[in-house]
């Protein structure tokens, strides 16, 4: 029975081949002829099938072109900020986005409250860049991100981003996907330190703000300092809070600090750094991203968009 298979299965390939050489034979002879060709008849037109193959090989050849010309791009933005590689692209995200816990470790004893987490479940290796408060605000930050298609978060207090709302506004819109913006209270103060309604008012107060100068009440929200208690969570949940990312790692321009043991990082670790200039550090926004840049890409790991996956 099998050798009877076998041959059937010879016979309807040497059937296949023959049909593929009598094609081939006929375009060959449609491409010799022509208007100087025999009765100087046109070239007939492809079947349907070959006019859908032959737009589906343009439309890959489009494809193809447009991943070179943004390499080449992202090659040429490294260069000019003085990356020391170019930044690696992050994957497709999920097409469900993972399920957020809180840490162990890091729990209330209330129920039913906005996960607090510094990791991001996921076997990808990216990781997500966040920038906290609002301080300094170079506009070669945004030139520089947007050039290198580097997407970030940022998570804003209002005492410093009122005196330039616009600088957030351009942020907000200085890349394709957008930039979120992000609650970090009103006047960046120390939440365990204030009863449960001058925590709510300056919590609720900033997603009032958010909503107010850009258009979107946010979902996720940053205690000032990493600092929270059971009150904290129950008045961001109050006015839209879903989630509460801390973070894994800190950067700064001329070094990393790490929360972890190993000092490393790890799938879907959150990276937490500052609005800040030369008055209050060693380097300026762009030194910052430079120095956190060479850190990711020299262990393998590209920057994803947070809120692709929380």
């Amino acid at each position: 029975m099998q050798l009877v298979r076998q041959k059937e299965q010879k016979a309807r390939f040497r059937s296949v081949r023959m049909i593929g050489a009598a094609l081939v034979v006929a375009a060959l002879g449609s491409a010799c002829a022509g208007p100087g060709g025999d009765g100087g008849a046109a070239p007939p037109k492809p079947a349907a099938g070959q006019q859908g193959a032959q737009n589906a090989a343009g439309a890959l050849d489009a494809y193809v072109a447009r991943v070179r010309a943004a390499r080449a791009a992202r090659v040429a933005a490294a260069k000019k900020w003085g990356l020391a590689q170019p930044p690696l692209e992050a994957p497709a995200p999920p097409a469900v986005k993972p399920r957020i816990t809180t840490r162990k470790g890091f729990e209330t004893q209330g129920e039913g409250l906005p996960p607090v987490f510094t990791t991001v479940p996921t076997k990808q290796k990216v990781v997500f860049l966040t920038i906290d408060d609002g301080a300094e605000k170079d506009p070669a930050l945004l030139r520089m991100m947007s050039e290198l298609k580097l997407p970030y978060s940022a998570f804003l207090s209002d005492y410093l981003v009122k005196e330039d709302y616009g600088y957030f506004r351009t942020m907000q819109k200085s890349q394709p996907g957008g930039v979120a913006l992000y609650n970090h209270t009103l006047r960046h103060r120390y939440l365990p330190g204030l009863d449960y309604d001058d925590q709510k008012r300056e919590i609720c107060g900033m997603q009032d703000v958010i909503q107010k100068q850009f258009g979107k009440r946010p979902e996720l929200f940053r205690p000032p300092y990493g600092n929270y208690n059971e009150d904290t969570l129950r008045a961001a949940k109050s006015c839209g809070v879903k989630a509460v990312p801390l973070w894994a790692s800190e950067a700064f321009p001329d070094h990393m600090e790490w929360r972890e043991w190993d000092r490393d990082l790890h799938p879907g670790d959150i990276i937490l750094t500052h609005f800040r200039g030369k008055e209050d550090w060693k380097g300026t926004m762009p030194d910052m991203i430079r120095r956190v840049m060479k850190t990711i890409t020299a262990k393998g790991y590209a920057v994803a968009r947070l809120e692709d996956y929380v």
